[in-house]
Formats: structure tokens, C-alpha cells, sequence
């Protein structure tokens, strides 16, 4: 039997390519998305077409009943889980914090923090050996903004993502007895749309000379790090953060 995992965020960037080798890779997958359903469709009839066992949900990952609902779809379509991808994230157009909204401030962190709270208590209901569960791995999707600060431009992002620091490490310790495994992925610059969502889609190219490798990242360099803490090759590995970030 397959391995199952959900990736929140999947129809775009990080998220599709990380779906894109997890199904080449042999997992079942539930493709979490909220906006972009055309994107997400796409996606999954191209893994239908190549033979993979998929479903794509929509839900807003902030919001505790569409999680709930959202999770009792994936029980009854497969029964299990193994590995959830918190993954889905937001920004908000660049600005100081001086000039930031409250109102901002609570979207950043219903989906940014929330939504990966609430994704990861799920997944641990149903895959701790103590709840009757069969173990597994939970990767989080943190940033190096939550190093850098990202003054300027997305302070609050930053926050948020090292909110989703400081509970991959309490998380891990929480569960490790219990079969599940916590770690978190580090991306820097890494050519995805999301600049756009934040007012500046070619940020990648402004900001790459000052990555030691002179470069910005693609999604599947970030995914292909996913993948192994998400694997069995990575068996003694939690709490952990893997930068994929060109040295950044």
C-alpha cells in the first residue's frame, strides 16, 4: 500500500513540484488548495493521466472547519495518512511595519501560523501510535526571512515563519515517541509567484548577487528536500531545518 500525503498549497510553486515528485516517488496524494482551482485541476489530471491516486480539496487552511472537513475527505478516501507538507503560506504587499494593518496582520498569521497549527494537530490525531496510528513525518514549510527579518518588506511574514520555527522544534519532541517525525524546509530565494503576490515579481533577480551562489532557487531544489525528510532515509532526523537558500 502507498503511502498518503497531504500537501497544503498545491496547486502552484513549491507546493505543485513537491506533489509532482512525492506521486513519481509512489505516495497517494491530497492536493490542498484554495484559490487557484484551475491550477489545482490541471495538476491533478496530469497525475491521474500518468497512473497516480489523487484528490485535490479545496480549503482555507486558517479556518478550523475546513480542516476538519477537509481531513475526514482523505479518511475516507484512503483510509490513512502518513506525511502531511504544510506548505501553503501568504504574503502580503511589501511595506514597513509602521504601515501595516491589524487587519493585515491576522490574515498573515490565520494562514500562515493557524493553518499550519491546525493542519499539524490533525495529522498527528491520526498518525501518532498512540492514537492508533502508524507513525509518519510532517515537513513545514519556514523561510529564511525568519533569520533575515525581511526589513522593509514582509516583517510580519518573518514573524510568522518563525512562529512555524519554534513549533517544529516543540512538536518534535511532543510526538517523537509517538512514530512522527517534525522537521522544516528553509527556502531563500526561489523563483515562485508568490513575489508577485507580494508587489515585486522579479525580486528573486533583484536580491540573487547577494546570494554566495549568485543565483535564485527553483521550486523542485526545494521539494527535493521535502522529499527526504518526508522519506525513510532521513529515519533519524527531527527538529531539524535543511536552508535550501544558495548559502543566503
Amino acid at each position: 500500500m502507498s503511502k498518503v500525503l497531504l500537501i497544503t498549497g498545491a496547486s502552484r510553486g513549491i507546493g505543485a513540484e513537491t506533489a509532482r515528485l512525492a506521486a513519481m516517488r509512489g505516495y497517494s496524494l491530497c492536493l490542498n488548495y484554495l484559490h487557484s482551482e484551475q491550477a489545482a485541476t490541471e495538476l491533478l489530471e496530469s497525475l491521474q493521466a500518468d497512473g497516480h491516486h489523487a484528490i485535490a480539496y479545496q480549503a482555507n487552511v486558517g479556518v478550523e472547519a475546513e480542516v476538519e472537513a477537509m481531513y475526514r475527505a482523505i479518511d475516507g478516501e484512503f483510509g490513512r495518512l502518513d506525511g502531511l507538507v504544510n506548505n501553503a503560506g501568504i504574503l502580503e504587499p511589501q511595506s514597513d511595519l509602521v504601515e501595516m494593518t491589524v487587519a493585515r496582520w491576522q490574515r498573515i498569521l490565520e494562514i500562515n501560523v493557524i493553518g499550519s497549527f491546525l493542519c499539524a494537530r490533525e495529522a498527528v490525531k491520526r498518525m501518532s501510535t498512540l492514537l492508533g496510528g502508524e507513525g509518519g513525518s510532517i515537513v513545514n514549510l519556514s523561510s529564511r526571512a525568519a533569520d533575515l527579518g525581511a526589513p522593509h518588506e514582509y516583517v510580519d511574514y518573518a514573524a510568522a515563519k518563525g512562529a512555524i520555527d519554534a513549533m517544529t522544534i516543540g512538536l518534535a519532541k511532543e510526538v517523537g515517541a509517538q512514530g512522527i517525525r517534525v522537521n522544516a524546509v528553509k527556502p531563500g530565494l526561489i523563483y515562485t509567484d508568490i513575489h508577485a503576490d507580494g508587489g515585486e515579481a522579479g525580486r528573486v533577480d533583484r536580491l540573487k548577487t547577494g546570494v554566495p551562489m549568485q543565483r535564485g532557487g527553483f521550486p523542485r531544489e526545494v521539494a527535493e528536500a521535502i522529499l527526504w525528510l518526508l522519506s525513510d532515509a532521513s529515519a533519524y532526523t527531527s527538529a531539524s531545518f535543511i536552508d535550501v537558500s544558495g548559502g543566503r
